[in-house]
């Protein structure tokens, strides 16, 4: 109805326009009506005879309101002899715009752009397609029902039998579930999903709150939380327990947030009104449960908390941390009785806040693994030589990797030729893993390639170094697929299940292997056991450079192949001929 009103109101102008122009003209209604519509026509690109024109030149002579030098103009215009100073001396008879349009504006026609937001890593799409052009998530994937269980490539479609057979299981195992050494505990309260960006900038904030609900689905999904683990109560951390890791004036400040409505630290660091009770509640969880852990009340435990903590430093929030959950779990364990922790950081950035608050305690081993790049990388800490200070050297072990893409197999053999041997030689009373899953395949930050079966090898390889005395801390990981899986992999290995896959013979990257060398190199200062791998390791890097010079010196001295049909087709051959006689000549690389 509206675009039929639209077109009456324009006609209804025209035809007024038109009269209008008309008596400027001092032409009679009845007289030239015609000859206008023969006129218009006539620009529209139709064929008109040269009878109008004749007819419309007569009636201007009867009415007497034309000048009499019109008609040879005309002439000229059917002849097509025209010339621009005819245009320009009768320019009002040329006028092209017949009629005064001023008032009249085109139908506007708005195209509304369609952008919607990756549930599962928070990317930005256009179009109306359904499918994340970056991670391949389905608009209204079931992730935060269903965790990863739910098809990436499909929408939420109910899966209700499968909900009902694990709610029924799960609240079978539930029932039976009393606190025991055998157990793995769970840290977790919903009051810490309150914790979120108040007003969303270009895109959503990458630490969201759908974080924890991915992950809570899959391990109910699974049967593991409610089922198999063991729910730990949730409180509030004092302020006398964090000011041994912070000062004063950084939990005031971070205090001061519960009384604004939103608020940043740093760019990216926000808060709300809930935040600084998040913050207290993710540290007092972790405080519990490595009490707890370390007094043999439960075996091991996974803090599924928020905001996460190991870049908040002695004196500042910053990269999305409030307060360090994991130095406060190294107090809580060493007023339990721990006279040695081991922290392994495996979030992808640096954990600068956990180094700063340790590096002169030789009771505390911090190892941190993450990609650095020569210090482009956030937050740009994290050399290797950064090795602790002040009588504490060596309590720092740094592992930079210089590029992103790392995945299992540069970890795995960290683990195997750094992490492990000095972990061993350092002989902690209680381990606490620094767990972003960032470094994960597909997170939109971290861009590196670690799979769920790498977490739980690593996972694995740290258990038994205290007797499984062990606490995972949740640190970073936005893709919701990736995170969720990562931790339920190793909550399974927390619980007695095997890691997946058996190690082979690992063969790290260039750029892995290079690495960890540079490592070795500076930590045998420190730690003597890393001497006899770093001998072995030498030589392997050696046998690597050597092959690379092989190959480089080889496509240089071999002739071009488009040789061997054109027309230095001999020349080619004899050249082959002469090179493959030389390299018989020549030991191999491999021989001994």
């Amino acid at each position: 109805m509206g675009s039929e009103t639209i077109k009456t109101g324009r006609l209804a102008n025209g035809e007024a326009q038109k009269s209008v122009h008309k008596e400027k003209r001092g032409l009679s209604s009845n007289g030239m009506n015609g000859k206008h519509e023969n006129l218009g026509s006539n620009r529209a690109g139709t064929s008109s005879s040269g009878e109008d024109y004749d007819l419309m030149m007569n009636t201007g002579d009867v009415d007497g309101n034309l000048d009499g030098d019109i008609e040879p103009v005309f002439k000229k215009a059917r002849q097509g002899d025209l010339t621009f100073q005819d245009i320009h001396d009768k320019g009002d008879l040329f006028d092209e715009d017949d009629e005064d349009d001023s008032d009249w504006e085109p139908v506007q026609k708005h195209v509304e752009l369609i952008k919607w937001f990756c549930v599962n890593c928070t990317m930005v799409n256009l179009g109306d397609g359904v499918i994340c052009d970056l991670c391949g998530e389905h608009k209204d994937s079931g992730i935060l029902r269903l965790g990863y269980f739910a098809s990436p490539s499909s929408q939420d479609a109910g899966c209700s039998e499968l909900e009902s057979e694990m709610k029924g299981k799960n609240k079978e195992m539930h029932s039976q579930l009393s606190a025991s050494n055998s157990l793995t505990a769970i840290g977790f309260d919903e009051r810490m999903l309150l914790h979120s960006e108040v007003q969303m900038k270009s895109h959503p904030h990458p630490e969201r709150s759908d974080r924890l609900r991915a992950i809570a689905a899959s391990l109910a999904t699974a049967g593991l939380f409610p089922g198999r683990c063991y729910p730990i109560s949730a409180r509030e951390i004092t302020r006398e327990e964090l000011q041994m890791v912070h000062s004063l004036e950084h939990i005031q400040d971070v205090e001061l947030t519960s009384h604004i409505f939103s608020s940043y630290f740093t760019p990216d660091t926000y808060a709300n009104e809930h935040s600084a009770c998040a913050a207290r509640l993710a540290a007092g969880l972790c405080a519990d449960l490595a009490s707890t852990i370390f007094s043999g009340r439960v075996k091991n435990g996974f803090a599924m908390v928020r905001p996460p903590g190991h870049h908040a430093g002695i004196r500042e929030a910053m990269g999305f941390c409030l307060h360090n959950n994991a130095a406060v779990a190294v107090l809580a364990a060493q007023a339990a009785g721990a006279k040695k922790v081991l922290i392994v950081d495996w979030d992808v950035h640096h954990g600068n806040g956990t180094q700063e608050i340790f590096d002169q305690n030789k009771s505390v081993l911090y190892i941190s693994l993450h990609r650095h790049e020569g210090g482009k990388f956030y937050p740009g800490t994290g050399f290797a030589n950064e090795v602790g200070r002040n009588g504490a050297e060596g309590s720092c072990v740094n592992i930079p990797w210089s590029r992103g893409g790392v995945g299992d197999n540069d970890y795995i053999f960290a683990f195997q030729n750094l992490v492990l041997p000095i972990a061993t030689e350092f002989a902690p009373d209680f381990t606490i893993i620094s767990a972003g899953f960032d470094a994960a395949r597909g997170d939109p930050l971290g861009c590196c390639d670690v799979t769920p079966a790498g977490y739980s090898r690593m996972t694995d390889m740290l258990y038994t170094l205290t007797g499984g005395k062990l606490l995972v801390i949740l640190e970073g990981g936005y893709n919701l697929r990736s995170i969720s899986s990562s931790a339920t992999s190793v909550i399974k290995v927390l619980l007695g299940e095997g890691p997946g896959y058996e190690l082979g013979n690992i063969a790290p990257s260039r750029a892995g292997l290079q690495t960890v060398l540079e490592v070795m190199k500076i930590q045998m200062n420190f730690w003597p056991s890393l001497g006899s791998s770093y001998a072995k390791l030498q030589s392997q890097w050696g046998a690597y450079c050597n092959t690379r010079k092989q190959i480089r010196k080889r496509q240089r001295t071999e002739p071009p192949i488009w040789w061997k049909w054109g027309r230095k087709k001999l020349l080619y051959h004899i050249l082959v001929r002469r090179l493959h006689v030389k390299s018989k000549g020549k030991p191999s690389l491999h021989s001994s």
